[in-house]
C-alpha cells in the first residue's frame, strides 16, 4: 500500500505520528504531517489504517501501489 498525506488538511493534532511513528512526524514549524516513508513494509499497515481512521482532518489516503489517491 501507498501513503499518502495531504498537508493543506493536516491540523496538526498528531494522531498520525502518535499512532505509526516510523510512517508519520510533525514537522517543528507548523506541527503537520511529515511522510517519512510512503511504503512502509507489511508488518506496520494495521498501525497504518489506525492513523488514517483517527486523523480528525482525513488528511491520510492508503492507495494500492501504483494506483492514486481517492478524492
Amino acid at each position: 500500500m501507498d501513503v499518502h498525506i495531504d498537508r493543506d488538511r493536516c491540523l496538526g493534532a498528531g494522531m498520525c505520528a502518535l499512532t505509526a511513528p516510523q510512517v508519520f512526524d510533525q514537522d517543528e514549524d507548523e506541527g503537520l504531517v511529515v511522510l517519512l516513508d510512503a511504503r512502509p513494509p507489511q508488518e506496520r499497515l494495521a498501525a497504518v489504517r489506525v492513523a488514517v481512521g483517527v486523523c480528525p482532518a482525513s488528511a491520510i489516503t492508503l492507495t494500492r501501489r501504483g494506483s492514486s489517491p481517492a478524492s
